[in-house]
C-alpha cells in the first residue's frame, strides 16, 4: 500500500512540574456536518468512515510529514482488521498541506473536502491551519490537528470542529523558558518565525525566562518563505546573549551553519518546530550539548510503538522513518475519530464531534482503554469508552484542547541526533 501521495474559551488547570526527561502539564470540542452516513444510527450498523489528511508533504515542515502520515497510516490498518467485528471501515485520502509560501492548502483542502471526508487531519503548521480552518469547519467539516500548538485556537470561533492532540504553547514556552534559565543563562536571543506558532511561543518563553530573573536582549523575526537569515543571525549574536532559542521550523538548517563557532552548541536551543537529529547533515559534534522541546511523551517512552510503526512501514515497503515527532499524535487522532463515528453510530461531522470529548475522556465517566479494539467493544457493548492514546491520556476540554499532556525534553549528541535528557 502506498499511503502517500508524491479554538474557543480554555483557561490553564494547573501548573507545570519538570519531571525527570519530561514536563507534565495540566491545560485547558464538541459541536456541525460533513458526511450523513447513517446519522443516529446506532453504534455497530456499518459505518464507512472517510477522512482526509492535510500534512505537510512540501514546506518548511516536510520532515514532519512523514512520521504524521505514518502514524494516520498504521492507526487505519489497525481500524481496518477488526472492521468485521466494529462494523467500520476507514478509508484515508492523503493530502498536502504545504506552507504559507508554497500554499499547497489552496488546492488540496477543496479537494479533500469535495471527497466527501468527515474530517481533515492537519495541519502541522499553526500559521497554515489558520488558513484554511474557517474553509474546514466553514463546510462543517471536523478539524484535527496533530501538532498545532498556537494559543490562538483555544479561542478560536470554529463551530465545536477543531480538536488537537498537542497542547498548546503556553505550556512548551514555560517548559522552555525555565530550562533555559535552569542551565545558569542569564541572557537570551531569539530568533523567531513571524507567525501565530513563533510569535506566541516566542511570547511565552521570554515570560517564563524573565519570570525566572532572565532578560531577552534580542527577537528578530523571518518570515516564511524567507531564504537568507544573515540580519537576524547578526542582530542576536551582537547582543551577545548567554544563549539563544531557535523559534523556527526547517529554516534553522540554513541558520545553523552561520552560528557554528559563534557560540557554544550547548548554549543553542531547539523547539518542535525544528528538533529533528540531523546526522551527518553537519560536521561530528555540532551540536553536542544543545538541547530542545518536544509536545508528547519522550521517545524512549513510546518506544514499544516506534518499533510497530517501523515494522508497519517494512511490511508496507515504505522508507523507515529519521524522525517520530507527532507520529503518536497523529496515531491517536485518527484512533479518537473512529471511536467518535462508532459511539455516534454515524460519520456525520456534527455527531462526532459531539462525541470527541466522551471518548477521550473528557466526560469523566468511561472506561479506561488503550487500544482501538478494546475501546471499541466497551462502546459496542452499551458502555462508554475513556481512550487513553499512545501520546498521553488527551482528555479534550469543552474546546478541543487535551487538557492532560507532557513536554518532552531532549539534548543533542556527538552524533548530532537527540535522545531524552537526562538532566
Amino acid at each position: 500500500m502506498n499511503f502517500f501521495s508524491r479554538s474557543r474559551t480554555g483557561k490553564v488547570l494547573g501548573g507545570i512540574a519538570v519531571v525527570g526527561v519530561s514536563a507534565l502539564v495540566l491545560a485547558g470540542c464538541a459541536g456541525s456536518g460533513g458526511n450523513t452516513e447513517s446519522s443516529g444510527a446506532p453504534a455497530g450498523d456499518d459505518l464507512a468512515l472517510k477522512i482526509g489528511t492535510a500534512l505537510p508533504q512540501t514546506g518548511n515542515l516536510a520532515f514532519l510529514g512523514p512520521p504524521e502520515e505514518a502514524g494516520v497510516a498504521y492507526a487505519a490498518s489497525q481500524i481496518n482488521e477488526v472492521s468485521a467485528e466494529t462494523g467500520l471501515t476507514l478509508d484515508v485520502v492523503y493530502g498536502d498541506s504545504g506552507d504559507t509560501d508554497n500554499k499547497a492548502y489552496e488546492t488540496e483542502i477543496p479537494r479533500l473536502l469535495g471527497e466527501d471526508v468527515s474530517a481533515i487531519i492537519g495541519a502541522a503548521s499553526s500559521g497554515t491551519s489558520l488558513q484554511f480552518i474557517d474553509q474546514v469547519v466553514g463546510a462543517g467539516v471536523i478539524q484535527f490537528s496533530p501538532a498545532n500548538t498556537s494559543d490562538a485556537f483555544t479561542t478560536y470561533e470554529d463551530d465545536g470542529l477543531y480538536f488537537r492532540t498537542a497542547p498548546s504553547d503556553v505550556l512548551q514556552g514555560e517548559v522552555l523558558g525555565n530550562l533555559i534559565a535552569e542551565d545558569g543563562n542569564q541572557t537570551l536571543g531569539l530568533i523567531v518565525l513571524n507567525d501565530s506558532y513563533g510569535t506566541g511561543l516566542a511570547k511565552y518563553v521570554t515570560e517564563a525566562f524573565e519570570a525566572a530573573g532572565g532578560e531577552v536582549v534580542a527577537a528578530p523575526t523571518y518570515n516564511t518563505g524567507d531564504a537568507t537569515f544573515d540580519a537576524q543571525i547578526s542582530e542576536v549574536l551582537a547582543a551577545d546573549p548567554d544563549a539563544i532559542a531557535l523559534i523556527t521550523f526547517d529554516e534553522v538548517s540554513t541558520m545553523l551553519p552561520s552560528l557554528f563557532g559563534q557560540i557554544p552548541a550547548d548554549k543553542l536551543y531547539f523547539v518542535d518546530g525544528n528538533l529533528k537529529n540531523f546526522a551527518d547533515a553537519f560536521p561530528t559534534g555540532s551540536l553536542t550539548g544543545a538541547k530542545g522541546t518536544l509536545p508528547g511523551l519522550s521517545i524512549d517512552s513510546i518506544a514499544d510503538f516506534t518499533g510497530e510503526l517501523d515494522a508497519f512501514l517494512e511490511a508496507e515497503g515504505t522508507a523507515p522513518l529519521e524522525d517520530y515527532s507527532y507520529a503518536a499524535e497523529s496515531y491517536d487522532a485518527t484512533i479518537l475519530l473512529a471511536l467518535a463515528a462508532l459511539a455516534a453510530g454515524s460519520t456525520d461531522s456534527a455527531a462526532m464531534a459531539e462525541k470527541l470529548m466522551e471518548v477521550s475522556g473528557g466526560s469523566g465517566d468511561g472506561e479506561t482503554c488503550e487500544s482501538y479494539a478494546e475501546c471499541a467493544d466497551i462502546i459496542l457493548g452499551g458502555g462508554v469508552a475513556d481512550y487513553d492514546g499512545i501520546s498521553g491520556p488527551i482528555t479534550f476540554d469543552e474546546v478541543g484542547d487535551p487538557t492532560e499532556a507532557s513536554i518532552g525534553i531532549y539534548e543533542f549528541g556527538e552524533d548530532n541526533t537527540y535522545t531524552a535528557y537526562m538532566g
